[in-house]
């Protein structure tokens, strides 16, 4: 009772309007993969997608996801945005535009804004406004093994849930002496209770059986303090899920000895961004793994390891594998679970078959030959 009240003496109001309508959002609208299967296979009406193709090789997956999607008849129509800062397509006035397609359709497939290392007078990227605007809080990536693909860990199955509206990506920076840079890492408790909520309820619904907290507490005893006490209290309310603890500097080591024990890792916003990409790495690379980004009211569906690969660009060698993943879960969350089905089986019975790979995976396919591939092994159900 003691973490009950922690957790609901936070800011009342403001975890009770979570708890109604994130929540909600996250289970019963588009907010959330469906737990079961459903019996509507083909829904009626034609859904509208904000589509933000991004930097890199972005244009280029969205392109496959485009002409899957046509060769699937999915009724999906995408509202295109190009937001760029390296192309100087960004503007205060197209993030607008942007937000204001995604507050209509509350739907989204992105490709990663790149974010320049210059600074050029504003620290926040667009890539960080988006999420803040939208209050895209909750980064999952489901690092899953795909059949037929070997790497040094085969048969992984686990979650990375990461806060990332908050943390060391606060965009709070000045200089306070001269030579001398402060970077402020915020750590709230409002913040953490809510991503702590979100990982114990995704464990619930998916079926896992543990929550691992990912923390430097040790040496950042207040700010990452905080995020473990959360997590601690929230975990009290949920006795059936297993709860450990984990210093992230172990962790990694532990990811790359043996993932195998790990369920749900929960974590602030840098450490999830690291270990994102470092799971990533375990089966495939950031060519192989989707992701998405959880709102009270929207999602946005991306790769998970977010990379721009823009030495690619325009050479037709990157692996749509993650951005067709995500699309199939995109469908998914739309109940279109006929369409969404199709795809990902087209998608890891070409992985499975081995025949037409990306470089990424030892092959010599192309992107387009990969996306013809995935179109080739379509198989339409009645």
């Amino acid at each position: 009772m003691a973490a009950l009240r922690r957790v609901l003496a936070v800011s009342q109001g403001h975890l009770v309007q979570w708890n109604h309508t994130a929540w909600r959002s996250f289970t019963t609208s588009a907010c959330m993969t469906r737990m079961t299967k459903t019996e509507s296979a083909k829904p009626e009406g034609t859904f509208h997608v904000t589509m933000i193709p991004g930097d890199g090789v972005g244009p280029e997956l969205m392109h496959s996801v485009k002409e899957v999607f046509k060769a699937a008849n999915v009724p999906v129509e995408f509202d295109e945005y190009h937001l760029s800062e390296v192309q100087n397509m960004a503007s205060a006035e197209k993030l607008e535009e942007v937000v204001n397609s995604m507050k209509l359709n509350r739907v989204a497939i992105k490709g990663k804004i790149h974010t320049p290392m210059e600074f050029k007078g504003e620290l926040a990227s667009y890539e960080m406004a988006l999420r803040r605007k939208l209050d895209l809080f909750a980064n999952v990536v489901h690092v899953s093994s795909l059949p037929g693909f070997n790497t040094r860990h085969n048969n992984l199955d686990l979650v990375i849930i990461r806060e990332q509206t908050e943390g060391e990506y606060s965009s709070l920076e000045h200089e306070s002496a001269k030579g001398v840079i402060e970077c402020l890492k915020i750590i709230t408790r409002e913040k953490s209770n809510r991503i702590a909520k979100f990982a114990f309820d995704y464990a619930t619904k998916k079926g896992r059986s543990k929550v691992t907290a990912v923390h430097k507490a040790n040496i950042m005893k207040l700010g990452d303090g905080l995020f473990l006490q959360c997590c601690k209290d929230v975990a009290e309310l949920y006795p059936k899920i297993k709860f450990d603890t984990m210093i992230i500097d172990n962790c990694c080591m532990q990811l790359v000895q043996n993932p195998y024990q790990f369920d749900v890792l929960v974590m602030p916003n840098l450490y999830g961004n690291i270990v994102d990409n470092l799971a990533a790495g375990l089966v495939g690379g950031a060519g192989v793994v989707p992701g998405e980004s959880y709102g009270a009211e929207y999602v946005v569906f991306e790769t998970g390891a977010r990379h721009p690969f823009a030495q690619a660009m325009g050479r037709s060698i990157a692996n749509p594998t993650a951005m067709l993943l995500s699309a199939s879960n995109m469908l998914r969350h739309l109940n279109l679970e006929y369409h969404s089905n199709i795809i990902s089986d087209a998608v890891k019975k070409v992985v499975k078959l081995g025949k037409v790979r990306t470089s990424d995976m030892g092959g010599y396919a192309t992107s387009l030959d990969y996306t013809q591939a995935v179109i080739a092994n379509l198989s339409f159900k009645a």
